[in-house]
């Protein structure tokens, strides 16, 4: 029988991470999934450099991809330096894939990566949001919402 998986997963250094994606879109699901990295590319990440700000997963022939993801050229990769932007397999467990096939053809949802860390064991890994576009309207909620969050803090703060 297979462990449950934790509710939140074990980040020990934390190399990118998409800070709009939780404004511009509203999280449903969230998967960790591994990536098949080169040796360069894990030396980059280590140096705690990559951006995933503009960056997406695509399902292709059951598989999951990571494109347009911006690891850097190592400095001291020489000629068997990576390419910056190239797509990078995403491991994951295939009924895992399936979920995120069906949530994507049938409810219009994107998969959006939220952050690249590492975790205790020294894995690189890729925390994957299953999400749903947000309106114009949406937006202006969360900035309302957060606005008065910050506001009652200030005000619970000052009364004691």
């Amino acid at each position: 029988m297979a462990r449950p998986k934790p509710s939140t997963f074990d980040k020990a250094k934390t190399v990118a991470e998409n800070r709009r994606a939780r404004f511009e879109y509203f999280i449903e699901d969230v998967f960790e999934a591994g990536i098949a990295l080169s040796g360069t590319e894990v030396k980059s990440l280590r140096f705690g450099e990559g951006t995933i700000a503009e960056s997406y997963a695509d399902l292709r022939d059951g598989e999951a991809w990571l494109i347009n993801a911006n690891i850097p050229e190592f400095s001291h990769g020489n000629r068997f330096n990576h390419e910056p932007k190239r797509p990078r397999k995403l491991l994951l467990h295939e009924r895992e894939i399936e979920k995120m096939i069906g949530a994507v053809e049938r409810k219009g949802m994107t998969l959006i990566p939220l952050s690249v860390y590492f975790n205790s064991r020294g894995r690189a890994k890729v925390e994957l949001a299953l999400a749903k576009g947000k309106q114009t309207h949406d937006k202006r909620q969360t900035i309302k919402d957060r606005d008065w969050k910050r506001d009652k803090a200030r005000l619970m703060r000052d009364r004691g």
